[in-house]
């Protein structure tokens, strides 16, 4: 799957330290606001400048985060050594503890999109009437392998590098696009009794007619 160059692979070791509260805001954080001291951090989180050093300093650990050198005395600057990270599951499956920390990072991340989304919902209304029907939600049903499926989300990551090469043009604001892919018959597994029937009558109808 593509990705942006700099993208970081989680490593199961990665994953194992990323897969904390903190720490996953702590690089969100960075992502987003740019290089920050950990007092700075410490307060836009809500937390104590020790906690925040000594997690910066695991992040750090595992190659999440770097120190610019750009720090005044004793004060750090960090920046996130990369601006995306991906994973694959069949790479961690074999450490319990990491398939563990992939399953409650990925949790953790869509609590964040509920947040996120429903905080949009609740301000919407407040924004230009061109931005509320540009932004929104959907879900499409298709009939795919999963190599085709793995296509596909290879093309939708050619489609946000393009335009993240393009910048961002009069007017513009950092936009949020979350994606998820995964099989509408979750509990038909392959290779399984009950996955042996015929999927053909499936309905692949886009999604917003769903009952």
């Amino acid at each position: 799957m593509t990705a942006p160059q700099d993208d970081f692979r989680l490593t199961p070791e990665a994953v194992k330290v990323l897969a904390h509260p903190l720490r996953s805001r702590l690089l969100g954080a960075l992502r987003r606001g740019g290089p920050a001291t950990a007092t700075t951090l410490a307060t836009a989180l809500s937390t104590n400048t020790g906690a925040t050093s000594y997690h910066l300093r695991k992040l750090e650990s595992v190659g999440l985060v770097a120190d610019t050198g750009d720090g005044a005395g004793k004060q750090r600057l960090w920046r996130a050594a990369t601006s995306s990270h991906s994973w694959a599951p069949s790479e961690l499956s074999t450490d319990e503890d990491a398939a563990t920390a992939l399953s409650w990072l990925q949790r953790d991340y869509l609590r964040l999109f509920s947040t996120e989304f429903g905080h949009w919902l609740d301000v919407a209304e407040a924004w230009p009437s061109e931005w509320q029907d540009a932004a929104g939600q959907g879900d499409t049903w298709l009939d795919l392998n999963a190599e085709q499926l793995t296509a596909l989300r290879a093309d939708v990551d050619l489609l946000f590098e393009r335009y993240r090469e393009a910048g961002g043009g009069p007017g513009s604001r950092r936009v949020t696009l979350w994606q998820a892919a995964f099989p509408l018959e979750a509990d038909d597994v392959p290779g399984t009794d009950d996955a042996d029937t015929s999927t053909a009558d499936a309905d692949t109808t886009s999604g917003t007619d769903r009952p």
